[in-house]
């Protein structure tokens, strides 16, 4: 059986009924990131530019944890965990989450930079590092065979709901862009961070986090309780 057989779907529906709370985790770091950079570089410049990189790569980070970790709680179909005991549950993990964020991104990009196919190749390996990290509680190390291991066997069908992810992200940015098109140019960069933050951001989490339930149960399948007598 395809694990990733309605993916999407699943995800998409799971996105529109928890989207109230799934949206508001993005936005508060996507905004907060937005006006601490705009200060950061108006009174330090170049320092603080660099600042706001080092800033905004660790609330990314730190948001998509907290993105899977919501995932996992709304699964039972409400959500129990509030905006900050959500960021709280996964801060333990955040080091590893960095690390192997990080790591994973240089691999995938020097792939793509020299021969395009070995970086597609890592990515698609490597696509439920976080949720592994965050659920499984693994290091940043551990992370990157258990996903490996997750998608063996599974390889060209988690492919191509990277793509399909990926085609669907680019068209919610074209129209976004359009929408956008009145607007002045620092504006539109603005706002453009902050609804694709806090809209997009959510649902690929949701989507790969559901893989990642899905390549679970595919390789380790319940265990059915024993009969009881009657």
């Amino acid at each position: 059986m395809n694990p990733t057989s309605g993916l999407i779907g699943e995800a998409w529906e799971a996105f529109k009924a928890h989207w109230r709370h799934l949206v508001p985790i993005a936005l508060v770091v996507y905004v907060a990131v937005a006006l601490i950079s705009i200060v950061l570089v108006l009174l330090l410049t170049w320092f603080g530019a660099i600042l706001s990189f080092i800033i905004s790569l660790i609330a990314l980070f730190w948001v998509q944890g907290a993105l899977v970790r919501a995932v996992e709680d709304i699964r039972d179909g409400r959500a129990d965990l509030s905006l900050g005991a959500t960021f709280e549950r996964v801060r333990p993990q955040l080091p590893a989450i960095i690390v192997g964020g990080l790591l994973a991104g240089l691999g995938i990009a020097l792939g793509l930079v020299l021969l395009i196919i070995p970086g597609l190749i890592l990515l698609t390996w490597w696509i439920v590092i976080i949720p592994v990290i965050v659920l499984e509680e693994r290091s940043a190390g551990e992370a990157f065979g258990r996903s490996r291991e997750l998608v063996r066997g599974h390889a060209w069908n988690v492919f191509g709901v990277i793509v399909l992810t990926i085609l669907l992200v680019l068209a919610f940015n074209i129209v976004l862009s359009l929408l956008l098109l009145p607007v002045s140019d620092w504006l539109r960069s603005f706002l453009s961070n902050i609804i694709v933050g806090t809209v997009v951001t959510p649902f690929v989490v949701v989507t790969w986090t559901t893989l990642y339930y899905r390549l679970r149960a595919a390789k380790e399948p319940p265990v059915e309780a024993p009969a009881t007598p009657a």
